[in-house]
């Protein structure tokens, strides 16, 4: 697909996927609104960017913020033009270290949902309407496997994407035929400062550099027309059908003229 010229905001882009999938996007042409929390970082990443001669602008704003969800909208539509992509891969883990369910206040379940849920429906609320209007978009949620798994200690932060993945087939059902398309997309374990903050333990060498899982992301969205509306797809997994499909598609192609060759 021809990004050159789209519209793509990116919450969550001053690191980790993030921040990947801006590049990933400016280097294709996009126009990328970048959206994250700490002015000094997003601001790097985006000037990085554009030194690359990407499009890009930062937003510096909490989408966890209902005061901040207008804003963030407005600031990006005048910044890039009309929205084609949102991706929504700002995320909280909530206290740290993780917490069991019964030591979970009530008050640090909200921040994650504010964050992780009601961020992405009240940004999506913001941004469809147009998408609608133009008969085209679509809307990726980031999600995890922990959204699938009922992992001990992850109760805030499993509960959250579980109910962004609803989310995103609730608004499926609810746009379907506008042209406007939803997915989830689990990206795989990652190397990543929340990783980190997650599992310090873990071996860096068994996590999925982020650089790859754009990448991997890209792909499907390249291919998305085939895709209803409404998925849940897993990064490794999907990409590596989108490549098995290609190279088919190539041999077949070889093999056809080939074949006319001979004759």
């Amino acid at each position: 697909m021809d990004w050159n010229g789209r519209g793509v905001v990116i919450t969550g882009a001053s690191r980790g996927l993030g921040e990947r999938l801006a590049r990933w996007f400016a280097k294709r042409g996009a126009q990328v609104a970048l959206v994250a929390r700490g002015r000094e970082e997003l601001e790097r990443v985006t000037a990085s960017i554009v030194a690359e001669g990407g499009r890009a602008h930062a937003i510096a704003a909490d989408v966890g913020d209902k005061e901040a969800i207008y804003g963030i909208a407005g600031a990006a539509a005048e910044l890039v033009g009309p929205i084609d992509v949102v991706v929504h891969a700002a995320s909280s883990l909530g206290p740290l270290p993780m917490p069991l369910l019964l030591d979970t206040a009530c008050e640090d379940l909200l921040a994650v949902l504010e964050t992780n849920l009601l961020g992405p429906f009240r940004l999506t609320k913001a941004l469809a309407g147009p998408m609608v209007l133009r008969g085209r978009g679509v809307v990726v949620f980031v999600s995890s496997d922990a959204a699938v798994n009922g992992y001990p200690r992850w109760g805030a932060y499993g509960v959250s994407k579980a109910a962004q993945d609803h989310l995103g087939r609730i608004w499926a059902a609810e746009l379907e035929g506008t042209g406007v398309q939803f997915l989830s997309i689990d990206p795989g374990d990652m190397n990543t400062k929340m990783h980190r903050d997650a599992i310090p333990d873990a071996d860096p060498a068994t996590l999925l550099d982020p650089a790859v899982v754009a990448a991997r992301i890209g792909t499907i969205l390249a291919h998305r027309h085939r895709i209803p509306s409404g998925t849940r797809l897993e990064a490794r997994t999907a990409a590596a059908d989108d490549e098995h499909a290609n190279e088919n598609k190539d041999a077949n192609a070889k093999k056809n003229e080939n074949e006319r060759s001979s004759v």
